[in-house]
């Protein structure tokens, strides 16, 4: 019977290598599903797979749009629906991984979007005045109001069709899914991400964002993720270097609560704690899980 696997949950939870391991032991290919890492250059911003970490298996919807085009969840929908029915055909599983929440229920869901010919501009109003508007269309909106570029694009549906984005949408799955969530305590996970930042300034995110500034790219591919737009604040002279790092890291970690919330209540997702020391144990608990649920 055919699968689809997701492997979700918060960012620095160990999603990628959970998805590399589960593809090795299944012949699987893995989807992405970040609604970050489809962009050309955001490396090391996004937390995107390396060659290096991919041990040879074959990854999609990586690396395909420049920073300056719009790829949208429309878009999203179509591509990976393809993917998945291609991987079929070829007798592989399917396996999505990410932390984009909407990406995943747009896929695997019977959700019908319409493409959006027409773009709208924003650049003038604020993420405030624009969440207002939403209010108005919206009362009941579930968006957060620091989630600019779901606003806009709530704000564009509307502007489009007439009807409140979301409406569309069903708790009718497509696809005959198995949803891992990976999880660990929370102090625990506001640490890992704590670090990670340091990690990734030592791997040359300030670099990789510097590239960007100095093409004066601002984009909403660039300033949509944690990291670009903070350090942006640092290189116009408003904060200081230690004060992008802290906003950094705790904008990731106010994702990651959200993460949490979206995925508890969208998805059907079964979760396991990461033994961090041993994460083979954990590949091995939801290995075996997975094998009981696909008889």
């Amino acid at each position: 019977m055919h699968k689809v696997i997701v492997i979700c949950g918060p960012t620095a939870v160990g999603k990628t290598k959970m998805s590399v391991e589960l593809a090795k032991r299944l012949d699987g290919e893995i989807i992405n599903a970040d609604s970050t890492q489809v962009y050309r250059g955001m490396n090391i911003g996004t937390a995107k797979v390396t060659e290096e970490e991919k041990e040879g298996i074959v990854h999609h919807l990586f690396d395909i749009k420049d920073v300056e085009e719009d790829y949208t969840v429309y878009d999203y929908q179509r591509d990976c629906r393809m993917w998945i029915e291609d991987i079929w055909k070829r007798g592989k599983t399917p396996i999505l991984v990410g932390g984009t929440g909407l990406y995943i229920k747009a896929a695997l869901y019977d959700y019908q979007f319409q493409k959006e010919e027409t773009t709208y501009s924003f650049d003038n109003q604020s993420s405030e005045e624009l969440y207002q508007q939403l209010k108005k269309i919206d009362p009941e909106t579930e968006i957060h109001p620091h989630n600019r570029k779901r606003i806009e694009r709530a704000l564009t549906h509307y502007y489009h069709t007439g009807t409140v984005i979301g409406k569309e949408k069903s708790d009718t799955l497509l696809y005959d899914s198995i949803f891992i969530g990976l999880t660990t305590d929370r102090e625990e996970l506001y640490e890992r991400i704590n670090k990670r930042v340091y990690q990734m300034l030592d791997e040359g995110l300030e670099q990789e964002a510097r590239f960007f500034y100095d093409k004066d790219c601002r984009s909403k591919a660039v300033l949509t993720p944690i990291c670009y737009k903070e350090l942006f604040s640092y290189f116009d002279g408003k904060i200081t270097k230690e004060e992008a790092i802290d906003l950094i890291q705790k904008n990731s970690r106010h994702y990651a609560k959200r993460q949490y919330t979206w995925f508890r209540h969208q998805l059907p997702v079964e979760w396991f704690d990461v033994d961090f020391e041993n994460f083979s144990h954990t590949v091995e608990s939801v290995y075996k899980r997975m094998k009981e649920l696909q008889k």
